[in-house]
Formats: structure tokens, C-alpha cells, sequence
């Protein structure tokens, strides 16, 4: 048999193979005898029966030293079947604990769990002590060859004093994800008196990083300086990574300065540590010094700084670094790819981007998702989709990562269509249970506006973290529904704890509602759970305040910003414009210029609207040519819509019209509109149905500008025109939403709508204006009939003017109010001038300061005055 020639060539002892020759019998070696040696008769005396067991005897032993050098030196040429077949059929007194080893070290090599437990069961039932190397060797083999659990169960049985092997054990814990099993294994050999190494130092301060243990890094860190292992190269760079990953990029630069050694390791960990933490310019200047230095890059050092290019538009550097990876024979490296990748379409060359994708040969998951990305942010949302659909086909699956950037993707472009086709594939991949892909879902439904999808997907939830809530509470809040944000704020309070962004999403309901008392509320717990210092909240609460009429506390909480960015300016600006205070906001916004902030195209949006609302013709057009000539802003359509208002209102109306006749750009609604709100101000029939055919052609369906044209007609006692325009809109359609105010008392909400007499306290509310109107006839303060807007006697106008909610609301918080309260009245509608005349009188008879908010801006009335001084 072959095997039995192989085992009698590799038993032949190498100084007597022709005088012997061996063979297996039944799993024995036996030896042949040999023709120069004859066969002792039976009858030999006895000294010559001694010298004969004395040479069997010596033969036996050299067998068992070449078995055991036989089996090394099949380990060594990496023979492993073989040696597995002579371990199994040699005595158990054959074999030594050094052969054990060589076997278990080429089971670790190659990396064959199978054999190596046949090993153990070997050693096992051979009896043999597993102490000292041979358990060391059997721990090694385990963990290396994946059982990292029978490794730990002889590791625990044996007594060990070797670093090595608590060093091995922890870093494949670490491997694993286990850091703090990695890291109770450190604190018990210290507790042993085991002295650390630098091989365990950089393992328990990779693990200290990874769960972000900024103490217990420290303690590690104050070990291995009192053992001597901070001048250690590796233990170095362990240092640097960790205090990177906790955010302490100071001390790592400390650590990296120094570092007596620093390899191209030391190099990447300092820049990546940097970048890492939103210091890409001082990690390029890291990256710089490196090249200086002369210190050859590597793989890791193009992947640590191509996203610092993407991140500073560094497309030159970004452009460098791929030609020096092909040089450098990277250009097939997977992840150099993707970053490249990546590197492009965030600095606007998606040309390159898709070359470096359509080249690769390999492609994994974030190949597909950074080529995606790279098509929403230029917002091809189509193409992206379509990579999607591809990446599917090719057998790749999508990750979670590549769902919801799909989804935010979605989100951003207002792709509603698109992101139910995404929802339906999360469906049928059963991943509406992922806490990130639900919420993903929810912010992309709220985005497009579809927020009883996202109710939807809420209410499936499981399980809810703060984003969930924060998510679906921000979404009320930014498609006008104010309410149900604040019930769903009201609702997270009895399930979890708010956070600052919580704060920031539920403020800008209370300002859609002018909700004073529920800001307040929400200020108060704001400062209670310390969230004062946060940027996003603080302009949350100056925009709230001055959205609720509290102009003086906006600006108050203004000048106590620590810091200040172009939102609180813009909001602060906007706040001034919105309540007619337009010589302020100029000043604000000149106050920002001196600061160093330097406006975009929203802060001119904000000054200009505050020039228009309060007269200042002169000023609006200084600006809005500071804005072309001085700031190179290109004005788009909301610019163009401030100026048109400026002008009509102030009664150039000629003036306007022909200012959008020369307009660069094809004007909107908004455009045409703010004129047609100029020719009812100033009264121009004639001018008004020119311009509301133009508003009429671009929005056919929108009620306002045909009630608009009808108060126009009204007011100039048009009825014939009126009833022409109501069976118009009869036509069409279209209704018109109705004058609605509220009145926010005691946290509780009061709303009133024109003509309605449901309130419980309408009676007395009715007796309230009765009585204004009579002091106002004999204080010769006479109703003007003409906001009536119906072809009736003056009876009728005077009850129907009455009946305006705007009244019923400023009468009724006057009567539950207590004195000296200022009212607050917010409506849905342009307030009318018969409302507005009475408003003025109302603070006059009373003693009390009203603020009413309607659709354009705020009317402070007090001493019979209105702030708007007739711009409105």
C-alpha cells in the first residue's frame, strides 16, 4: 500500500536504512530483521538475552524521537493530512508536548478548526498536562481559528502568566465588537500583577475609543507612561486614535508632537483624527507637513484625506491624490475608489465621478450608494433611483445606509412619487422594523408636504427614539399644522424626554399660532433643562417671540446671543419689518455688515419687505442696488416682489408696472399681485383689471385674487362688476376661505369666524361693540361703509361690519382679559379698514394696548394710533 511505503521511508533510521527495513502492521511499526544480524537461537545464555533487550530497547526509543521529528517536520512543510495520520497512529508515550504544538500551530496557520479540536481530543484522551506552552498553543489555535469561546474556556482553566496570550484573547474580542469584554480582560491581568505590553495597550485603548471611555483611556494612558510605553511607536499612534475618537484632538496633537518615532501610521491617525473632527483645512495642513517631510503615503493616507477635499472643494488636491494612486498601482483598491468617488460628486465633477464608478471592476454597496448620493445632490433624483433599480438587478443588496440616502434624497428634491416607491421596496424587504429607515421615511413624507403618511408610518412604529418624535413634531410645525404639533409635543413629554431640537421644532408652531403663553411655557423649559446656550434654539425663540408680538423680549433675547449668525440677523431684520418698524431693521442690518456677517439673498428679502412696509421708497431702492452693484446677488423673483410692493404701496403704481414690464425675469403671481394689492390700497379700478387678468392667467384656481378684485369693486361700488366676478368664482369652483381670528387665553385657544354667533359669550360681546359703536358715533367716528363689501343699506353694512371676527376677538379679550393686559388677536385674513379703524378706537376707550396680526404683518394699536401709520 502506498500509505504503508511512505510510513517504512519516513521510519528507516537514516544510519542504518540498508541493514533495516520497517513496515506497519495493523497500525504497529514493526521492523524487519535484518540479513547482516542473525536470529539468536533459543538456546543463548543469559548476558547475551540482556544485551538483545538492552538494543530493543534503544531501537524503541529512536523510533520515538523520529515519530516526533517526523510529525515537526511535516508541520513545517505544512503537511497537515499527514501529519494528523502519523499523530493519530503513534503511541501516547511516542509523543511530546512540542509536537503537540508544531500540529496545533499548523492548524492556527491553516486556520482548520476541525483538526485542531481532533488535536485537543488527542491531548485529551492521552492524559497530557495542558499547562504552560501547550495550553497557550491551544488558545491560540481556538481564537485564531475563529472559537473564541472554547478559546476562552481553556484559557480560564489554566494558570497564565504570558501577556502574550491575554493580549491575543483581548484583541479578538475587539475583533468581535466585544470592547468591553476586551477591556475587563485588561483590568483582571492587571489586578493578576501582570504587567501590560504595547501590544494590550494599543488593543484596551482601541476598545476605550470605540465606546468613547474618555476616563477610562486616561487611566490606561497614565499605566503605560508609568511602565515606560509612551516613547512605544504603536502604543503612540493607539493614543492618538483614541483621543481623536473621544473629540479630544488637542491632546492627540500633543500626543503626535511628542512622538519621537512617527511612522505613516502616526501621519494618517493625526490626519484622519482631525478630519474626523470637523477639522479638514488643519488635517490638510497635517497632510502638507507629511509631504514636506518627505513621508511616503499609503493607501490609508488618500482615504483619510480625499473626503477632507470633498468637504473644503479641494478638487485639484482631491484630482492629485487619484493620479498618484495610479501611479502608486492603487487604482483597482475598492475603497480608494469609493472615496474617489465620493471626492467628486461632492466637489461638482459628477463627470468624474461616474467615469471612476463605470471603471471600477469590482463594486460593493458604497460604491453604489456614493454613486447615488453623488446623483440626488445634483438633484437627479431620476438617475439615482435608476442606480438603484441597477444596483438590484446586479445582485447587490442595498444596506440601510444606501435606503435612507435614497430616502433623504427623496426628501430634498420633494420627490413624493419616488419616495413611495422606495417606502413599497422597504415593505417588501421587511425593513419598516429599522429604527433609521422609519425615520428616514417620516422626514421624507413630511418634506413633500404628505403628512398623514408620515403620521401613518409613526403610528406603525414599535419603537420610537427622540429623532422619531422631533421628526414628525417639526413636520407639523412646517406644513401649517400647529396644533397638531403642539399635541404631539404635549404627547412626547409623557413618553420622553425633549431635547434642544425638540425645542427648535415645536417653537415655530407657537409662532404660526402667535401662541405668547405656550412659547413662554416652552422658554421656561428650555431654560430648565439648559438648552439657553444652544444656537438653533435661541433663533427658534427670537423668531417665536416676534412672531407673537413681543417685539421689545425678541430683541432683548437678541442682544443676549453669545453668538450670532446670518439667521438670528435675518429673523431679527424680518422681525422689525413684519411689525412696520422699518428705519430698525435697516439699522439691524447695518449693525450686521459692521459685525462681519456677510448678507445673502434672504437678508435682502427681509430689509426689503421692512422699506415696503413702512414707506421707505428711497431706502428700499438704495438697497436692493447695494445688493446687485456692492454683494454681486444675482435678485430673483421674492426680490423683485418687495420692490413692486414698495412702489404700489407707496402709490407709484405707474411706477410698478412698468418696473415689471423690465424685469429680467418672467413675473409670478406674487408679482402681479403685490400690485394688484397696491391699486386697492390706492383705489385704481381701471389698473386693477389689467393687472388681475395677468394674476388670473398664471393662477386660475386661486380665490384670493378674485376676492380681492371683488373688494376692489366693492369699495368703488361696483355691484354689477361684483356679481360678474361672484358667478365667476361659481363657475370655477371656487370658495372662498372665510375671516377667521383667535384669541389665545389661559393656554386655551378662542376662535372666531365672520358672521358666526356660536361662541358662548356672543351676547355679551355683541353689547361690547354696540356700545364702541355708539361712543364712536358721538366721538363723530363714523364706520366706513365701504368695507361692508355688500350692496345693501347702511344698516346692514354697519351689522355686517360688526360681525367681523377680528372685532369679536379684540371684544371679547378686552372683556376677559384683566385690565392693563395687552390683547392679542392673530387672523387668517388681511385685516379690514373698518376693523382696523375700530381697532384704534378700541385702544383709546379702554386704556389698553391691541395687537393684531393678520396675513401681511403686525398693528400695534395703542392711544388711538396704529404702528403701521396706513402701510398695510
Amino acid at each position: 500500500m502506498a500509505t504503508t511505503a511512505t510510513t517504512t521511508s519516513i521510519l528507516t533510521p537514516h544510519h542504518n536504512r540498508r541493514e533495516s527495513s520497517p513496515g506497519n502492521q495493523n497500525g504497529f511499526i514493526s521492523f524487519k530483521a535484518s540479513s547482516k544480524i542473525p536470529i539468536m537461537p533459543s538456546n543463548v545464555n543469559s548476558s547475551t538475552s540482556i544485551r538483545a533487550s538492552m538494543l530493543a530497547d534503544k531501537t524503541s526509543k529512536s523510533v520515538e524521537i523520529d515519530c516526533n521529528r517526523e510529525i515537526c517536520r511535516l508541520c513545517e512543510l505544512g503537511n497537515l493530512k499527514s501529519a494528523m495520520d502519523l499523530l493519530h497512529n503513534s503511541k501516547k508515550s511516542q509523543l511530546e508536548s512540542s509536537t503537540y504544538c508544531s500540529i496545533l500551530q499548523l492548524c492556527a496557520d491553516n486556520k482548520s478548526l476541525q483538526d485542531g479540536k481532533k488535536v485537543h481530543s488527542v491531548i485529551s484522551s492521552n492524559g497530557v498536562d495542558v499547562n504552560g506552552v501547550l495550553g497557550c498553543k491551544l488558545v491560540f489555535m481556538y481564537v485564531t481559528c475563529g472559537d473564541l469561546r472554547e478559546g476562552r474556556r481553556v484559557f480560564d482553566g489554566i494558570p497564565n502568566e504570558d501577556v502574550f496570550l491575554w493580549s491575543l484573547l483581548m484583541n479578538h474580542y475587539a475583533k468581535v465588537g466585544d470592547f468591553r469584554e476586551s477591556i475587563t480582560l485588561f483590568k483582571q491581568m492587571h489586578d493578576l500583577g501582570i504587567d501590560a505590553n504595547s501590544y494590550s495597550f494599543s488593543c484596551v485603548l482601541k476598545c476605550f475609543g470605540a465606546l468613547g471611555s474618555l476616563v477610562g483611556g486616561e487611566q490606561a494612558h497614565g499605566y503605560l507612561l508609568k511602565l515606560g510605553f509612551d516613547s512605544h511607536n504603536a502604543v503612540g499612534n493607539a493614543l492618538i486614535s483614541f483621543y481623536a475618537k473621544c473629540r479630544q484632538i488637542e491632546t492627540a496633537d500633543k500626543v503626535f508632537d511628542d512622538l519621537s518615532d512617527r511612522d505613516v501610521i502616526s501621519w494618517n491617525s493625526i490626519i484622519s483624527g482631525n478630519i474626523t473632527n470637523g477639522l479638514a483645512e488643519e488635517g490638510l495642513e497635517i497632510f502638507s507637513e507629511m509631504q514636506f517631510l518627505a513621508v511616503k503615503m499609503n493607501l490609508a493616507t488618500m482615504v483619510c484625506v480625499l473626503p477632507a477635499c470633498a468637504e473644503t472643494g479641494r478638487l485639484f488636491l482631491g484630482r492629485a491624490l487619484h493620479g498618484y494612486g495610479i501611479k502608486a498601482c492603487y487604482g483597482r483598491e475598492i475603497t480608494l475608489n469609493n472615496t474617489l468617488v465620493n471626492m467628486y460628486s461632492k466637489c461638482v465633477c459628477l463627470d468624474a465621478a461616474v467615469q471612476v464608478f463605470e471603471r471600477m471592476g469590482e463594486r460593493t454597496v458604497v460604491s453604489w450608494t456614493s454613486m447615488m448620493a453623488g446623483y440626488a445632490r445634483e438633484g437627479k433624483l431620476s438617475s439615482a433611483i435608476k442606480l438603484f433599480h441597477e444596483m438590484e438587478a446586479e445582485g447587490v443588496k442595498p444596506d440601510l445606509f444606501t435606503v435612507t440616502s435614497i430616502l433623504h434624497a427623496c426628501a430634498s428634491n420633494r420627490s413624493l412619487e419616488y419616495g413611495k416607491n422606495v417606502h413599497d421596496y422597504v415593505r417588501r424587504n421587511e425593513l419598516q422594523t429599522n429604527l433609521f429607515v422609519t425615520n428616514a421615511l417620516m422626514e421624507m413624507y413630511a418634506k413633500c408636504g404628505s403628512m398623514a403618511d408620515a403620521q401613518l408610518v409613526f403610528d406603525e412604529m414599535l419603537v420610537r427614539d427622540i429623532v422619531s418624535w422631533n421628526t414628525m413634531i417639526g413636520g407639523f410645525s412646517k406644513n401649517c399644522l400647529p396644533n397638531d404639533a403642539l399635541s404631539l409635543f404635549i404627547k412626547m413629554q409623557s413618553e420622553l424626554k425633549p431635547n434642544a431640537v425638540s425645542m427648535a421644532c415645536v417653537l415655530p408652531a407657537c409662532s404660526c399660532l402667535s401662541a405668547l403663553e405656550r412659547g413662554r411655557e416652552i422658554h421656561g423649559n428650555v431654560l430648565r433643562n439648559g438648552f439657553s446656550s444652544d444656537h438653533y434654539v435661541n433663533n427658534s425663540l427670537v423668531d417665536m417671540y416676534v412672531k407673537c408680538g413681543a417685539l421689545e423680549v425678541a430683541r432683548l433675547l437678541f442682544n443676549m446671543m453669545p453668538v450670532k449668525d446670518l439667521v438670528s440677523w435675518t429673523v431679527m431684520i424680518a422681525g422689525y419689518g413684519m411689525h412696520g418698524c422699518g428705519k430698525d431693521a435697516i439699522a439691524v442690518f447695518n449693525e450686521m455688515h459692521c459685525s462681519g456677517i456677510k448678507p445673502d439673498g434672504v437678508s435682502f428679502v427681509a430689509v426689503l419687505y421692512a422699506c415696503s412696509h413702512s414707506g421707505l421708497v428711497d431706502e428700499g431702492w438704495r438697497l436692493f442696488n447695494i445688493m446687485r452693484n456692492d454683494y454681486k446677488i444675482e435678485p430673483e423673483l421674492e426680490h423683485y416682489a418687495c420692490m413692486v410692493d414698495l412702489l404700489a404701496r407707496a402709490g407709484h403704481l405707474t411706477k410698478a408696472y412698468k418696473f415689471i414690464e423690465m424685469m429680467p425675469v418672467e413675473p409670478d403671481s406674487t408679482i402681479w399681485g403685490a400690485l394688484l394689492c397696491g391699486c386697492r390700497i390706492h383705489r385704481d379700478v381701471k389698473l386693477a383689471e389689467k393687472v388681475a387678468e395677468r394674476v388670473f392667467e398664471l393662477e386660475p384656481e386661486n380665490t384670493g385674487y378674485y376676492v380681492l378684485l371683488a373688494n376692489i369693486y366693492s369699495e368703488a361700488e361696483k355691484w354689477e362688476e361684483v356679481n360678474k366676478l361672484r358667478k365667476r368664482i361659481g363657475r370655477l369652483g371656487l370658495r372662498k376661505n372665510p375671516g377667521c381670528s383667535w384669541i389665545e387665553i389661559k393656554s386655551k385657544y378662542h376662535i372666531f369666524i365672520s358672521g358666526d354667533r356660536s361662541h358662548p359669550q356672543t351676547k355679551r360681546i355683541e353689547s361690547f361693540l354696540k356700545k364702541v359703536k355708539t361712543r364712536m358715533k358721538e366721538e363723530k367716528y363714523l364706520p366706513n361703509k365701504r368695507y361692508a363689501l355688500i350692496n345693501a343699506g347702511d344698516m346692514e353694512k354697519e351689522e355686517a361690519l360688526c360681525g367681523h371676527s377680528e372685532k369679536l376677538a379684540m371684544a371679547f379679550g378686552i372683556l376677559s382679559l384683566p385690565p392693563g393686559k395687552t390683547i392679542r388677536v392673530t387672523k387668517n385674513l388681511r385685516v379690514c379698514g373698518d376693523c382696523h379703524e375700530m381697532a384704534k378706537f378700541m385702544s383709546k376707550m379702554v386704556g389698553r394696548e391691541i395687537v393684531l396680526r393678520d396675513s401681511n404683518r403686525f398693528h400695534h394699536f395703542e392711544h388711538g394710533r396704529c404702528s403701521c401709520k396706513g402701510y398695510w
